[in-house]
Order: structure tokens, then C-alpha cells, then sequence
């Protein structure tokens, strides 16, 4: 089954960016996409600044395929990013020196960081939070699906927001969640 990180160990996590920096913005930013929107890391790597609707409150990834989805974000999301590419994004750029790149995601050389940067800075920030070496940046995508459906999110939508092409590939996460398939059989089977 796949790795997930406890209540604690998220809040921990969370916790862990130091934002009076633009490197802290950016990874408290990262963090919080990770878990507003079940991103893989190599979605948060392709995104661009233009990818984000913050007045309407989403995120468009581009995911395996290059199959687009748009996902709704919390406010702590939307607000995380948007003080990143307003106070932080800016600071990063001007070490590039020409300040144009569209990467959402940018290096403290400037530079728009891949899949391999973001999982750097993901495991400095597991790190400091001391979050077992274990937990991925993929276990963020398995936590997002586990509290949705822990939420009572349906499958199908979990589905979606993940852009599992397969409903049996998101059914791997109920398996993760059976105290809420007692109480789904307890509450609608006739006999329960």
C-alpha cells in the first residue's frame, strides 16, 4: 500500500519552509500544492505561472499523457502561491537577470527547477521536519486521495482529481480508508 503522512507529520512538514525567505516562499508554496491538488512532481515541475486561476481558484496540471485537468484549490493554496510569485518568484528571477521565465517553480539561481530540484527540496524540508525517510513526494498524492476519501469524497471524484485514467487505480486507496467502508456498509446496507 502506499505510503501516506499522518496528521502530524503533514502539520510538520507544512511547518518546515522558512517563509521570510524567497526560497521559503517557494517551498512553503510547493508543499501546498502538493497536497491542495495531488500533483505528481513532474506536473509541479511543467507548471507555468499561467496555469493558475487565482480569482476563480484552480490549477490546471498537465499529467501523464499530457492529459489536462483542472483542479480546485483551498484558499491556503491559493494564497501560499500567490504571495510566492508576488514577493518571492520576483527576488529568484532577478539572480537570472533578464527576470523572464515562465516557470512557476524557480531556483535561487534563477533558473526553472525540474522534477529532480523539486524532489531536493522536498526531501531538505522532510528533513528538517522529521518525516521518515520513506515518505516521497509521491506519499503527498497519496494523502491528498486518503483525506479526500477519509472526507467522503466519492471515488469517482478522487478519480478526477487525480486524472487516473482507471477507476480500479484509485480504488487502491480504499484500502487505506476501512474504518469509512464500515461505516458506508453500516449506514446503507439494509441489513447493517
Amino acid at each position: 500500500l502506499p505510503h501516506t503522512l499522518t496528521s502530524q507529520q503533514l502539520t510538520c512538514l507544512m511547518e518546515a519552509p522558512e517563509e521570510g525567505s524567497a526560497e521559503g516562499l517557494r517551498d512553503a508554496a510547493m508543499l501546498e500544492l502538493f497536497i491542495a491538488s495531488g500533483a505528481r512532481i513532474s506536473e509541479l515541475a511543467r507548471l507555468s505561472v499561467d496555469d493558475f486561476d487565482t480569482r476563480e481558484g484552480f490549477v490546471r496540471l498537465f499529467g501523464k499523457g499530457s492529459k489536462e485537468r483542472i483542479v480546485p484549490l483551498y484558499r491556503r493554496a491559493i494564497d501560499a502561491v500567490s504571495r510566492y510569485v508576488q514577493e518571492g518568484r520576483p527576488v529568484l528571477l532577478a539572480s537570472r537577470g533578464d527576470g523572464a521565465a515562465p516557470a512557476l517553480f524557480i531556483s535561487a539561481r534563477g533558473r526553472a527547477m525540474d522534477a529532480a530540484a523539486l524532489r531536493y527540496r522536498f526531501d531538505v524540508l522532510k528533513r528538517r521536519a522529521g518525516i521518515p525517510a520513506d515518505i516521497t513526494p509521491h506519499a503527498m498524492r497519496h494523502t491528498f486521495a486518503t483525506e479526500l476519501l477519509g472526507g467522503g469524497a466519492d471515488l469517482r471524484s478522487v478519480q478526477e482529481l487525480l486524472g487516473h485514467a482507471s477507476l480500479s487505480t484509485t480504488q487502491l486507496y480504499t484500502h487505506l480508508t476501512p474504518d469509512r467502508l464500515k461505516a458506508a456498509v453500516s449506514q446503507a446496507h439494509p441489513r447493517g
